[in-house]
């Protein structure tokens, strides 16, 4: 018994120290010390074994047993060392690198326009508001004084899905809903996404964005609509920004008017930005018609008002020098990253 003790033994010290890895390691347990192991078929022939002699032969067993699975658990631990070592040679950090810088993206130039514009309103005391991209005809031609047989519809053509029920062609809609509403007196600036069916080109698309205004409010007069848009343009495009008035014709507004702001890049002088006429047009503008107040629930004979719209592409192009309304809308990282 003793002879086979000493073998077992030398042999469980010559396949530790042999062993490569991990796994050979709980390989060399199972064969020595589990429960089909040698050890345990040894301990199994103890009927054997005298009486008097099996508590000196259990003794040893467990001698054995003890010297094994110690030799086990130091080569393990060395192992584990080891293992633990290489991990940390390879996933050291050498804090002396410079760091890889994070690409932070930029706000779209439109985006960043509308902003200053909404900055510039409500700090006049507008409030922004916002309304369906999908309308009725009624909200976006009869309630703006547009009837079925108005020459204005063929000016713009629509997307029609069904007969009454189509993409909006300008964010004036919103303001026919906020006077619905009777909350009087509205001081509001509705942007928003707008849709015609226009070719596209350098200064036109079939989708794009306009920036909505109205003031309703009893003693409301076109000079108020004047000094309004003459502080907005001037803390967009600078102080000496001025602004001139030419007439127009919009179904909704009466008088109406085109408004012409003097080139921020000549002073008016005439150059090639504003094709040497010193003034370069930037929206229209009139006294909301006493018509479509009346048929939004408001008395003209009490209140009246003023509305303006602005194309977001046009004053953004203006405003940052851009020849091409497309390139907003290639998402071209070059172009983009000037802003």
């Amino acid at each position: 018994m003793q002879e086979k003790l000493d073998e077992i033994r030398a042999k469980a010290k010559a396949q530790i120290e042999e062993a490569a890895d991990l796994d050979s390691l709980n390989d060399i347990r199972v064969a020595l010390l589990g429960k089909k192991g040698e050890l345990k078929t040894l301990l199994n022939s103890m009927k054997d074994v005298a009486p008097e002699d099996r508590p000196k032969v259990g003794q040893m067993v467990n001698e054995v047993r003890e010297a094994i699975e110690g030799k086990l658990a130091e080569a393990k631990e060395k192992m584990e060392a080891e293992a633990l070592k290489q991990k940390l040679s390879f996933e050291k950090i050498d804090v002396t690198l410079p760091a890889k810088r994070a690409k932070v993206g930029n706000s779209h130039p439109n985006t960043s326009v509308l902003e200053e514009v909404e900055r510039i309103f409500t700090g006049m005391g507008f409030t922004v508001v916002e309304g369906p991209e999908v309308e009725t005809d009624y909200y976006n031609f009869e309630a703006l004084n547009i009837p079925a047989n108005h020459p204005a519809k063929d000016e713009q053509d629509t997307f029609y899905i069904t007969k009454d029920i189509l993409l909006r062609t300008q964010t004036s809609p919103v303001q026919v809903r906020e006077m619905e509403k009777g909350n009087l007196p509205i001081r509001m600036l509705a942007p928003g996404r707008v849709f015609r069916a226009d070719e596209v080109d350098a200064t036109h698309s079939p989708s794009f964005h306009q920036i909505e205004g109205m003031v309703i409010d009893k003693g409301i007069t076109m000079s108020d609509l004047k000094g309004t848009l003459e502080q907005f343009v001037q803390e967009l495009f600078g102080k000496d920004t001025k602004v001139k008035f030419r007439p127009h014709h919009f179904p909704f507004t009466e008088p109406s008017a085109e408004m012409d702001v003097s080139c921020f890049k000549c002073g008016g002088k005439g150059c090639r930005f504003c094709k040497g006429e010193g003034w370069i047009e930037i929206l229209g503008c009139g006294m909301v018609h006493p018509r479509v107040l009346k048929m939004s629930g408001i008395d003209p004979e009490v209140y009246s008002g003023f509305a303006f719209g602005i194309g977001l592409e046009r004053i953004t192009l203006l405003k940052y020098e851009i020849d091409d309304m497309r390139l907003l809308y290639e998402n071209d990282i070059r172009f983009l990253d000037q802003f």
